[in-house]
């Protein structure tokens, strides 16, 4: 221990700098400003992992390099025409999306819906679609908080209301952030 070191008090919250020391008693100044005494062995000197010249690159022409070989290798950008795009549609209505609705339980139903739904939003999401419309119409409104928990799985996604003058009140957009990193 040296006058200047950084310290840290054992077994407390303190840290600061050696102003003084006199046999075994040694005095910090704390990192808020406060002048504090201890005994040697209460204090741990603080050693940084690297040398600050170690973290640093030597020359511009390595830092260069650097940049070059960690450049983004990102999916095509998404143009400014491609978002004012016209949303994916998908009508979750169940006659839409069966022959037949004979001998399908309630259950049913709304397994073949949700199913569709995850289908539907996986694949705009692989080929970066940014914008789709489920369409699960008004009724009780089961199919609807269905959608909302499954949306509500996914990091990337922001949902609301659709537009109402074009579609009612019977669906919800889902908007699909294309550049968010994991």
């Amino acid at each position: 221990m040296k006058k200047g070191a950084k310290v840290s008090v054992l077994d407390d919250i303190i840290s600061g700098k050696i102003t003084e020391i006199s046999g075994d008693d040694v005095t910090i100044v704390t990192d808020d400003g406060f002048e504090m005494q201890f005994h040697r062995n209460e204090l741990v000197v603080e050693h940084s992992a690297f040398a600050p010249r170690e973290l640093m690159p030597d020359t511009i022409s390595n830092i260069i390099s650097e940049k070059e070989t960690k450049k983004r290798k990102d999916a095509p950008r998404v143009k400014s025409k491609d978002r004012s795009a016209p949303p994916m549609v998908v009508d979750l209505h169940i006659h839409q999306l069966v022959k037949s609705e004979k001998g399908l339980s309630n259950y049913d139903m709304l397994t073949i819906q949700t199913d569709t739904a995850k289908r539907q939003l996986d694949f705009a999401i692989s080929k970066r679609i940014q914008r789709i419309v489920f369409i699960h119409g008004v009724g009780d409104g089961v199919l609807r908080a269905e959608l909302e928990y499954l949306f509500k799985r996914y990091e990337n996604i922001e949902f609301y209301d659709a537009d109402y003058q074009k579609f009612g009140r019977g669906a919800t957009e889902v908007y699909i952030f294309q550049n968010k990193t994991p």
